[in-house]
Formats: C-alpha cells, structure tokens, sequence
C-alpha cells in the first residue's frame, strides 16, 4: 500500500481539480504545485508549495523548465524502503512523493484548431511526460492521476484504505500513463511526419486506433463488432436520425458515398452488400434516383442511397415510398429531414467531405497486406478495333468505367451514358458475370436506351462473353486488355460490329 503523503498538481485540464486538493488536504497531504494550476488552488484557499520553493530554482524559459529538477524526480523515482535510496535522499535533502496529478499540454486539440506551428511546437509537453513516465515506472511507491476521469476512483480508494493506495490502482493508473503518452508521442510524430516528404509505401507504417463505438455485431450476429477510426485522421459522419449503424452499414454507406463523388454531375448510387446495384446521372437529384433505380429494383430494397447534392423536400418524399437502410449526401433541406422522420428507422447520414484515402487494407492472420488505393482511371484510352466509337459511346464507357472500379471481381458493367443497366458482380467467371448483367438488363429494361456498352473490370481470356454482349445490343466494350487472347477478342468484336477501347488498367476488387 502507497501512503499519501505529498502530492505535485499540474494540470492543463483543471476539471475537478479544485475537489481533489479539497480531499487531499482533509488528508493532511502537502501540494506542490505550478502556474495555472496553483493560481486556481490559491484561488480557492487550497494551501501549497510552489515547485520554485520547492526546488529552490526558479520557473525559466516561460515555463519551459518547471519541474525538471533532481529535488522533484528524486522524491519521484527513489525506491522507498531502499537503504541507499533513502539515504542518498537525506543527504540531498530529497523528499519523497507519492502522488503526482498531471495531464498534457493539449497538443491534439491545438492541431484540431488549425494554429499556427509556433503554437503547435509550445503545445508539445516536455515536463508533463517526463514527470508522469517517472511516477508510473516507480508505480509500487507513486500513483499518478493522468485523467480527471481517474479522480472519484482515487477518492474512494483512499477512503477506504485510510490515507493509502493499492499497489492494484496504481499500477491500472501506470498503464493509463503510458497509453497517454504512446498516443501523444505518436500524434508528435504524425504532425512531424506530415511536413516531410512521405515515402508511398515506407519500411515501417505505425497504426494507432481509438474505438468510436461497439456495433451490435459484426458481419452476421454471432460476430462481435466495433468501430475504430485512425487517431490522426478525422472524416466528418454525422448521424442525423434512424437506428445505430451496423457493421455492414459502414461497409456499404463507404462505398456508396465513395463512387458518388466519382461524377461532377448530380449522382445517385444505390449499393447492396457494397456493390452498386444503380448508378444514375442527371439534370437533378430526382432524375438521377430515377435512373439508378431503374437499373434493378429488386436489388434495392433495403440498400443504401448515396447522393453527391444535398437531398431536397422533392426527393425524400420519392425516397420514403420505398425501403431503405441509409441516406448520405452532403447535406439536407430541413424540409427534407421533416418528411425522414415518418420512417424514424431509416439512417439519415450527413457526410459534407469527399473521401480521400491514404491506404487500402486487407487482413492477415498476421497483419496486413497495404496497397494505395484504386486511384489511376486510365493509362491510355486506345481504340483498338475497326470500328471506332462515337462521342454517345464514348461518353458511356468513360461512365462505365468508372462504375466498374467498384464492383467486385469478376466484374461486369452494362451501361448508357448517364445509366447503369446491368451489373454482374463477383462471379468465379467473367462469362458467369457477362451473362449475369444482361439478364439484369433484359428483367428490368422493357425498352433499351442506346448507346449501350460494356465495362470489363480486368481482360477476357475468351470470347464468349463478347457474342453475350453481342447478342444484347452491346455496341461498344471497354477493358484493360493484356490477354494472350487480345487478337482473338478483337478480331471477334471486327467480326460483330464492336467497337473496343484498352485502358492499360485493370480494375480488380477483392
């Protein structure tokens, strides 16, 4: 058990601090305090030391050098039932502490405000980390208080142990400190990190993850699933109305909100199970829905609805005629979120930002395979048929295209210009996959808008699935090429009239 006898207090945070000297000085505890925080205790009529006293030296370098003094560090680290300790400490006039109250120089809020680097550079502590680290190596003998949060529990503990603390608290305060400052430190090294030149893919990438929230499940129920985000990353989500969002919500509304802001035009996505199943482009939120729906409504149901405009009165009450999991657009009329309370389940999911990634990751049983994300479009945009296409069909395989970078492999995409009319996702084949997205096309499409065109998100190393396209109306394909059967496929699309176009890049989704 730990006697508390002495105790320093220095705090940017100062939330209960005024209790805590209170309790303390019932105790009898003698206060060794510094600047802001000793002008708040005095303040309050909190007797107590000033560290300058204390330690016979003067605060220097406005503020810079405070506790750094063998006086504070040796009535800190010494070992207390140590013979030569203790007599190292008589001789030097050390006096022994057992307590120390400290939280940090608010470096993370200071970068949030966007200041300046001066004040960045002042608000990375010295003294604070160093004094915390100290009292948490030496946890047996001094218990260090990081967090306001920390504060009742030490209360109870001294009450109930008469002026002492368990060895058990003070090493659950230990780990407190240096989960404290392994995030500090490594916030320190992101900022540094950030003004230098990056490698893309560097020897070592560090990882620090804070949990937003535990989710009900993960993929299916008898999962346990929680949300973490990056500590020095920040994307704005802001959740509107409607029930908790799931596992599989997250999945989905990333990949909806994603592909959405692929198009300068107004957009709507509808993703299932993180594949677009409607893709639409138009004059208006409206039309674009429109669209997108058209392309499968069956597969809608119950999905997510991503829009690149704010979400007026006009389309939420189109929206609400039907089942769906989540909305996200960049923003809302209040008109709008009036009519999404009729259905008080539905997610309303206001995210003002497009999405911008650094990494994309993939697990391991030991760790992660790391890849820059899916960026590069195209490398070329060679037409290498007979028949080249027209400005209509060019317009459509650029959209194409585009889509086709997020469907899961083998992917398939059958689309107009401003429209998606049949998605084949994630198939073994790419025939399988062809075959799947025309008979999209022919269930929901009685009357076939033209041009029609086919994206193929890697090359096709036979050519039967272009006689499937053929036989659809498929007028022009676009692909990486890079298949030993290239002078195969294209000798059969001269044959059938298709006009083709390599990219040079392959577009797989795992």
């Amino acid at each position: 058990m730990i006697r508390i006898e002495r105790a320093i207090l220095s705090v940017s945070d100062k939330t209960g601090i005024v209790e805590l000297a209170k309790f303390l000085k019932k105790y009898n505890v003698e206060i060794i305090s510094t600047g802001g925080t000793s002008k708040i205790l005095k303040e309050n009529g909190i007797d107590l030391i000033e560290v300058s006293q204390f330690t016979g030296f003067p605060e220097i370098l406005d503020g810079r050098v405070k506790t750094l003094h063998p006086k504070i560090y040796g009535g800190i680290l010494s070992i207390k039932d140590k013979p030569e300790h203790i007599r190292q400490m008589e001789e030097n006039q050390i006096k022994p502490i057992q307590l120390i109250v400290c939280n940090l120089y608010p470096f993370e809020e200071t970068l949030k405000k966007g200041k300046g680097e001066e004040e960045i550079i002042e608000n990375i502590d010295i003294g604070g980390p160093t004094i915390i680290r100290a009292g948490a190596k030496n946890y047996k003998y001094v218990c260090v208080l990081t967090n306001p949060s920390l504060y009742r529990e030490f209360i109870e503990e001294m009450e109930k142990n008469n002026g002492y603390i368990s060895e058990e608290f003070s090493l659950k305060c230990a780990k407190e400190v240096f989960k404290l400052t392994s995030k500090y430190d490594f916030l320190i090294f992101s900022y540094f990190e950030s003004k230098l030149e990056k490698e893309i893919l560097p020897k070592e990438i560090y990882l620090r993850l804070e949990k937003v929230q535990d989710l009900r499940y993960g993929e299916n129920p008898h999962q346990k699933g929680a949300w973490y985000k990056f500590v020095n990353r920040e994307y704005k989500r802001e959740i509107l109305q409607g029930k908790e969002l799931s596992f599989n919500n997250l999945l989905d509304m990333e990949s909806a909100y994603n592909l959405v802001w692929q198009f300068e035009e107004p957009c709507c996505v509808i993703i299932k199970h993180t594949n677009p199943c409607g893709v639409g482009k138009g004059g208006d939120l409206i039309s674009a829905y429109e669209k997108a729906l058209e392309c499968d409504p069956l597969s809608a149901f119950g999905g997510i609805v991503g829009f690149n405009r704010k979400v007026d009165r006009e389309i939420a009450e189109i929206l609400i005629k039907r089942f769906y999991e989540i909305v996200v657009a960049p923003d809302y009329d209040e008109t709008a979120l009036e009519i999404f309370k009729e259905k008080k389940d539905l997610r309303i999911i206001k995210c003002p930002e497009k999405m911008k990634y650094e990494y994309d990751f993939k697990t391991l049983t030991d760790g992660f395979l790391i890849q820059t994300p899916d960026e590069i479009n195209y490398e070329k945009f060679e037409v290498v048929t007979e028949k080249k296409p027209n400005e209509e069909e060019i317009e459509s395989l650029k959209f194409a295209w585009i889509v086709c970078k997020f469907v899961k492999s083998n992917g398939i995409v059958i689309t107009t210009k401003d429209q998606t009319l049949g998605i084949g996702a994630g198939q073994m084949s790419r025939y399988d996959s062809t075959r799947i997205a025309v008979m999209k096309m022919k269930d929901n499409f009685k009357k076939l808008p033209k041009p029609i065109v086919l994206a193929s998100d890697a090359f096709f190393p036979f050519p039967d699935s272009i006689e499937v396209a053929h036989s659809a109306g498929v007028t022009a394909i676009i692909q990486p090429g890079g298949s030993k059967a290239d002078q195969e496929i294209i000798k059969k699309c001269n044959e059938l009239g298709i006009s083709m176009v390599f990219t040079g890049t392959r577009h797989f989704k795992h």
